[in-house]
């Protein structure tokens, strides 16, 4: 026992090891060089978000009223859809870039809350609108994922893309009782609201109490309208998420800017300081040769 504990012993010592706390000139110039690099970069990040935030609110504007008037005509229609029937639909709308925040984690935290909230023998299926709540969701519902879309937020979104979002969910062939689409919701530059905007099924507009108040509603016009209400829904949501990030990914490159400039100073008084000291002590070691001389 004694002959194979002392050949555990480590017989080999490193070279060179590195002190805690004790950079070198060398160490500090590389890390500065760093910050600074990411510092230009941050800095281009924001320049190229407040150009694509400034688009993006100029298109919100008129593609607001497609949300408002679909949202209008289910309130004024009076139309309900009851949460204890079986077949729930999630649809969370994100977008594939990061980089802006917390704004895609929060649609994911909502997504998790009304999933905790739903009773035992609900079936429910979950439709992605981008990568970014994708990765999250189908690591923790996997049985659960129906349908996701990807390339979102890379180019402006346009109604095209969200008659093809409608087209597939309602060719899908899931009937769902109970819809709920998540989306952000712009307010100003630094300030937006995760919301949750009900989808009614064919079925539900159908039995709605005050659907006679309009007229010349038979089967045909009902589901037309339906499948255009919901790209209405999509497209709006679409068009407030991408607005809502590039002002957060502005204001996350706004202070990621402004964290940088913060760490430059503090390296840079250090790198000063650490060059004194270097200097002082070369300078006491030739004198100290020259005095004992």
């Amino acid at each position: 026992m004694e002959a194979v504990l002392s050949r555990s012993v480590q017989i080999f010592t490193p070279t060179c090891t590195h002190v805690r706390g004790m950079a070198t000139l060398k160490d500090i110039r590389i890390r500065l060089k760093s910050v600074t690099n990411i510092q230009k970069i941050t800095k281009s990040m924001k320049m190229v978000s407040a150009a694509k935030y400034a688009r993006a609110e100029r298109e919100l504007r008129p593609a607001r009223p497609y949300g408002k008037g679909t949202q209008s005509f289910y309130d004024r229609a009076e139309v309900t859809q009851d949460d204890s029937k079986p077949n729930h639909l999630i649809v969370s709308m994100t977008s594939d870039r990061g980089l802006c925040g917390g704004i895609h984690s929060n649609v994911v935290k909502a997504v998790k809350a009304e999933i905790a909230e739903k009773k035992v023998g609900v079936n429910f299926k979950i439709i992605c609108i981008g990568d970014k709540t994708k990765l999250v969701l189908q690591r923790l519902y996997n049985q659960n994922m129906f349908y996701s879309f990807n390339n979102v937020g890379k180019t402006p979104p346009t109604f095209a893309d969200a008659s093809f979002i409608a087209k597939t969910i309602m060719e899908s062939g899931y009937k769902y009782d109970f819809g709920t689409m998540y989306f952000n919701v712009f307010k100003s530059v630094v300030s937006y609201n995760t919301t949750a905007q009900p989808i009614f099924s064919e079925e539900s507009v159908a039995t709605a109490e005050k659907l006679t108040l309009y007229d010349s509603i038979d089967e045909d016009v009902l589901k037309s309208y339906n499948e255009f209400a919901l790209a209405s829904l999509i497209y709006y949501g679409l068009k407030e998420g991408a607005c809502s990030e590039q002002s957060s990914r502005m204001t996350a490159m706004e202070g990621a800017s402004k964290n940088a400039g913060e760490m430059i100073d503090k390296l840079q008084m250090t790198y000063n300081r650490t060059r004194q000291a270097v200097i002082t002590r070369e300078l006491i070691e030739i004198i100290s040769g020259a005095a004992a001389l």
